[in-house]
């Protein structure tokens, strides 16, 4: 088990980078068979506005990690966090870094993003995909990125993990968002019986829907567990599920400037979800 965890601490950038594309042309050329949706658009024209903003994740994906290795040594060097006061079997410990990683990190800030207006404004760009495929997956404002790589920091300090356990969940975390935003169609019994443990790609697709409450429901990025747990959890007929967010210009979903200045639009409209 060392030596699994020791290859994911001692991953060259460039296979990380590697595994990106990889998982994500996967999806993407399995979008061409097995489609959720038809759509009716330019498949390079659209993702090239996904791929700029992707060029964004991976820049903040640098410097952050570039200043999360002094934390990473703080917490062992003082052996902080819930993991070193107590003695589990490694892959105990993996397997509650994940649990921890995945709510905070993904449940919980997909959850604020969504509830507290000032976050939300960060998170329309990533609503604003009228074609929801896997490029998707990479379509987020630099400062709703942010947010997220900054609640992931927080749960690494709670539990005191090393960033052997950090870096494999964060391989098992692109494969899980090229997969749930791809636009494929799995057989409709495999997807719900999946859909107990994992968020599947119908059920995220669920909250790509244009309006509320299905825009407010699956948060969740690996595990359903949360959504189900907490009452978020949507599963309805695909076939009504229409993207896009009530309150854009759709017009503008793959013009690149737009969508970076939307956050501070002001003519964008927050709508009081209460």
């Amino acid at each position: 088990m060392n030596a699994f965890l020791h290859f994911f601490e001692t991953l060259p950038t460039a296979l990380k980078v590697g595994w990106v594309v990889l998982i994500l042309s996967v999806f993407w050329i399995a979008e061409g068979y097995y489609s959720f949706v038809k759509f009716k658009y330019k498949k390079w024209q659209h993702a090239k506005t996904n791929f700029i903003l992707l060029g964004f994740v991976f820049l903040i994906n640098f410097l952050f990690g570039l200043f999360t290795i002094g934390i990473f040594k703080w917490l062992d060097d003082n052996n902080f966090g819930i993991l070193h006061l107590i003695e589990l079997p490694t892959i105990i410990e993996l397997f509650l870094a994940i649990l921890v990683l995945d709510f905070i990190a993904q449940y919980l800030v997909h959850y604020l993003l969504h509830k507290v207006p000032l976050f939300f404004r960060l998170h329309i760009v990533h609503h604003s995909d009228l074609n929801v495929d896997a490029t998707t997956g990479t379509r987020h404002h630099p400062l709703d990125f942010l947010l997220r790589e900054t609640f992931a920091l927080v749960a690494v300090i709670i539990m005191g993990m090393p960033i052997s356990y950090y870096l494999f969940y964060r391989i098992l975390s692109v494969f899980f968002t090229y997969f749930t935003h791809a636009n494929i169609k799995l057989p409709s019994k495999f997807d719900k019986a999946l859909s107990y443990v994992f968020i599947t790609p119908t059920v995220h697709k669920f909250h790509h829907h244009w309006e509320l409450p299905w825009t407010d429901s699956n948060f969740g990025n690996m595990f359903s567990i949360w959504d189900r747990l907490f009452g978020t959890f949507v599963y309805a007929d695909p076939s009504k599920i229409k993207y896009g967010l009530d309150i854009l210009d759709h017009s503008t979903s793959n013009t690149i400037t737009y969508q970076l200045y939307a956050p501070f639009n002001k003519h964008i409209k927050y709508k009081n979800k209460g």
